[in-house]
């Protein structure tokens, strides 16, 4: 449990970059329309978010410098605010889509609109982010968020054929009455989700926030390695599951609700009260990323005085930025916007401004001067190399894709 404990900063981060309120709807998506044939995705998005990852953890345990300060020194002030604007469009509106999750996971509970939910589930964010301790935060919803892990259980239950899901992984094929372009639509969403700027941002400033220093690398590394494979095995949990229930069947998987389906049709109501345990957790904990990586990003990059546990009247610019943060993605809810159709959105967007945040990381990660001894590998730099080349390709494609599929339609 000692152990546990000092890694839910991993889990917390990669349960909200991966199964949090569009991962579980575009997971349970990509299962029913193309089975398995979209699980290699996940797993170069896992490996890709390691990889980036454990630099920028490394980065600020030898530098002390988060993500944001370093994309403002390699990028210059105008691009890296051109980053900042992007970013923030980015993650603000996943934070709308949070806070509809969470309230999403109240409805189905207490059968009362969602949007009644809202203005409650808002305050509940603020407060949580002005008063609880952040490693108390971290640890809450980063272990609650494994309630997830009932997708698991439930795929086990639901008779799996693992010949065939076997054939569908190790020779993906689009299916029937799908075309091309919705395939690989699908697979720049699942990879820009599984890649989320916000994921490194909340990471970088949470070691931060942490004061890790270089005795804290073991920490650093222990966090990426547990974390973001668990998270990224939990969202194949959810896809497992709506591959063995959906797939075949002509529905469309479009609700909330649709995505805890099969763990209550496998475990009963407690495979379904886990689940939505599980879910609003986990949105709960992307609500409180997201909102605090906006007002990291916007602290980092004007120089402010920024952090969760930073005394109020020294960040007082940081929490004003995470309260209109908060007040803008409820104002957006509130609206009756589709948060599913939001979160897919910014995923596509988010693809886009994937190259501008992942660059700095690796560039500053490889420089002698700013790392000493703890520089990148050979490893690390064809690793990195390779996936910032995959990223250009997912943002050069996200647009148009967009387009040509009318939103994977």
């Amino acid at each position: 449990m000692k152990n546990l404990l000092r890694v839910t900063l991993g889990i917390l981060t990669a349960i909200g970059g991966f199964v949090d309120m569009g991962d579980l709807v575009a997971s349970a998506v990509v299962g029913s329309r193309f089975g398995f044939a979209l699980v290699w995705v996940l797993l170069l998005g896992v490996v890709g978010i390691c990889v980036y990852a454990e630099m920028a953890g490394r980065v600020v345990a030898v530098t002390g410098r988060p993500t944001f300060d370093l994309v403002r020194q390699r990028l210059g002030p105008r691009v890296a605010l051109g980053n900042l604007a992007a970013s923030l469009l980015v993650t603000g509106l996943t934070l709308a889509a949070e806070l509809a999750g969470v309230a999403l996971a109240v409805e189905l509970l207490s059968s009362v609109s969602y949007l009644l939910w809202v203005p409650a589930v808002t305050f509940a964010v603020w407060v949580v982010i002005w008063r609880v301790k952040f490693e108390t935060m971290e640890r809450v919803f980063g272990l609650l968020g494994l309630a997830l892990v009932v997708f698991l259980v439930a795929f086990f239950r639901l008779d799996p054929q693992w010949a065939d899901i076997g054939h569908q992984i190790t020779h993906p094929t689009v299916p029937s009455g799908e075309g091309h372009p919705t395939y690989f639509y699908y697979a720049i969403a699942l990879f820009a989700s599984a890649m989320t700027p916000y994921e490194v941002f909340f990471f970088s400033s949470g070691g931060a926030e942490e004061r890790w220093n270089k005795r804290q690398l073991g920490l650093s590394r222990l966090n990426v390695m547990v974390g973001f494979p668990l998270g990224g095995l939990l969202a194949l949990g959810v896809t497992a599951c709506a591959a063995l229930v959906f797939q075949g069947q002509a529905i469309d998987v479009d609700h909330l609700s649709q995505a805890a389906l099969p763990a209550g049709l496998a475990l009963g109501k407690v495979g379904l009260a886990l689940a939505l345990l599980g879910i609003f957790a986990a949105t709960f904990g992307a609500a409180l990323e997201t909102a605090l990586s906006c007002g990291y990003t916007v602290g980092q990059y004007f120089g402010w005085s920024w952090g969760k546990s930073a005394a109020p009247q020294r960040a007082s610019r940081f929490h004003a930025v995470v309260l209109t943060a908060l007040f803008a993605a409820a104002a957006l809810v509130l609206t009756a916007v589709d948060p599913v159709k939001v979160t897919e959105y910014s995923l596509i967007f988010a693809a886009v401004a994937l190259p501008l945040t992942y660059l700095p990381i690796l560039v500053v990660a490889g420089d002698r001067d700013f790392m000493g001894s703890h520089v990148n590998g050979r490893l690390a730099n064809i690793l990195g190399t390779f996936f910032l080349g995959v990223i250009l390709l997912a943002a050069l494609a996200a647009i148009p894709l967009l387009f040509a599929t009318k939103a994977g339609l």
